[in-house]
């Protein structure tokens, strides 16, 4: 039986753990870690977990400290990346954590933490970003058109195709293209014999 979904109140108690962790180690926010748990499973092939959780807790991979208790922490990470895992494989909806900012920022910057951890997952795991396909560029665009262009070193095709882009009109836009490029990229890198039907939107827990 699947596990079910973090609850709010799980979410709020795996940012509390994360945030008390000590230096140096500079571990991800759940926001962060939502875009990063979507990269790691969008690679062509899976990604051993061992591989994966070091970056939960620093975003460097640094080895935490002997003795400090990450059970609690792991246990909550790998039953989001199961639940995502499920969704992508199903190419079901899924509600990204990103949670609304003040009242005077743009969509692209609450969406900006998601797609960093997006980012940060393809850097420690290029296997996605290596592949050769055409159909890629567009849901990458989606994604990248959030962060800073000089952060995009050697993508002119990429840019490019940011370029032709308009940003999105408020949160909900910006959210949709998270789960639409991250269900079109999953098309390609973990392919189905049937074809995928468009995800069916739900309403964001928060």
């Amino acid at each position: 039986m699947d596990a079910p979904p973090l609850s709010d109140t799980e979410i709020d108690e795996l940012q509390r753990r994360l945030d008390a962790l000590p230096p140096p180690l500079e571990p991800l926010d759940v926001t962060m870690l939502d875009g990063y748990l979507v990269g790691v499973l969008l690679q062509p092939r899976p990604v051993p977990a061992a591989q994966w959780l070091r970056f939960v807790h620093d975003s460097e991979g640094r080895v935490p400290p002997q003795g400090l208790p990450l059970e609690r922490v792991h246990t909550l990470v790998r039953r989001r990346h199961a639940e995502l895992d499920r969704a992508i494989a199903r190419r079901d909806w899924f509600d990204p954590w990103v949670y609304e900012l003040d009242d005077d920022a743009t969509p692209s910057q609450t969406v900006l933490p998601w797609v960093a951890g997006f980012a940060l997952a393809m850097a420690h795991f290029p296997a996605l970003m290596a592949l050769d396909d055409a159909a890629l560029t567009e849901p990458l665009a989606v994604l990248y058109q959030h962060l800073d262009p000089d952060d995009l070193e050697d993508a002119d095709e990429l840019l490019a195709e940011i370029e032709t882009l308009e940003p999105p009109r408020d949160l909900a836009e910006a959210v949709e293209g998270l789960v639409n490029s991250t269900l079109r990229l999953a098309d390609v890198s973990r392919p189905r014999s049937e074809p995928r039907r468009p995800a069916a939107k739900r309403t964001r827990r928060r």
